[in-house]
């Protein structure tokens, strides 16, 4: 029973794997990697935010999603940004690794953006990025039955491709705020061969994800602050909410909340009143230049009760706290 419930559960990652990774229209899957600390991460879903910090910043994550069960999604990733030229230029640069049952994909994206101030406080700035995805599978490793003696001719070869790509978005932001626009991935590159037929129109590929983001800061008093934030994330045919609040304390430690939601066909993010996850934060900044996160995610959806949450972790380090001026904005 145990060996058949592994195999179950290495099956079903493996065909989940597939179903995001093709984006076909009866899945509703999103490709790109999902982070529940997206506010204190958004180089890995915005170019045009390079260099809005106004140091040099670095921040790595680590995501453990699922666990408990076996080919669960994990992520690393590492991104490192900086402003250039009198504060006019920011650049960039994420690498990430990210894995889900048999599938891994392995990343690394420049990010350029041109800033521009419109007000004394308030910048805008365009961002481009570039850059190439490995996708690798290891499908001829996967068993799929007790036996192992079936031929399937979707395992017959492993996968190995790489994935060049380019992204675009604009960030408006100042030290109480920010909204931004983002599509990382315009190319849709096909993701296995074949073409399309009449009983399937359409081929495995990168779907394009666009990115909404938008958060602002409520000063409660000289030691309290309050930040909410919202990130959507949408394709062709499938939409997703990340609400967020966050309760900052004497600018040292946040205590906070979020509740992600998906959707079909752009529906309201409400209509989904169960949600897909409850997420619990921490963050503390140790230093002017360390910081330190944490975040757990409590499924709501089907996968309640058969894995033990997610959890995830990001460190940030920082140099040129010791300028005179002030860090704009000094929450995003």
């Amino acid at each position: 029973m145990k060996l058949q419930g592994l195999l179950s559960r290495v099956r079903y990652m493996t065909a989940l794997a597939f179903a995001t990774l093709a984006g076909v229209q009866t899945v509703h899957a999103q490709q790109e990697v999902q982070y529940s600390q997206y506010m204190f991460n958004m180089l890995a879903v915005n170019p045009a935010y390079a260099g809005s910090r106004d140091v040099l910043s670095m921040t790595g994550l680590y995501r453990q999603q699922w666990v408990n069960i076996d080919g669960a999604p994990t992520t690393q990733s590492f991104t490192i940004d900086m402003p250039i030229k009198k504060e006019k230029v920011g650049i960039g640069l994420q690498v990430y690794n990210d894995q889900i049952g048999a599938f891994k994909n392995t990343g690394a994206y420049l990010s350029y953006a041109y800033r521009v101030k419109v007000s004394q406080k308030t910048t805008l700035s365009m961002g481009v990025q570039g850059g190439v995805t490995n996708l690798t599978g290891n499908l001829i490793g996967v068993q799929r039955t007790l036996s192992g003696t079936d031929a399937d001719p979707a395992f017959a070869g492993n996968i190995s491709k790489w994935l060049p790509n380019a992204g675009v978005g604009l960030y408006l932001s100042n030290d109480r705020g920010y909204i931004g626009i983002s599509c990382p991935s315009l190319i849709q590159n096909r993701l296995k061969d074949g073409e399309a037929t009449k009983s399937n129109d359409s081929v495995a590929r990168q779907e394009r994800h666009y990115f909404l983001m938008l958060g602002f800061v409520l000063p409660l008093g000289r030691s309290l602050a309050l930040k909410p934030s919202i990130l959507a994330k949408a394709t062709r045919d499938a939409a997703a909410f990340d609400f967020n609040l966050n309760l900052w304390i004497k600018d040292r430690i946040a205590i906070g909340g979020s509740w992600r939601t998906n959707n079909k066909d752009f529906k309201s993010p409400f209509a989904n009143t169960n949600g897909d996850a409850a997420i619990g934060m921490l963050e503390i900044q140790a230093t002017d230049q360390f910081r330190l996160g944490y975040a757990y995610d409590f499924m709501l959806n089907g996968l309640r009760g058969k894995q033990g949450g997610s959890h995830e972790v990001m460190l940030r380090y920082e140099f040129g706290y010791r300028k005179a001026k002030i860090l704009t904005p000094r929450y995003f």
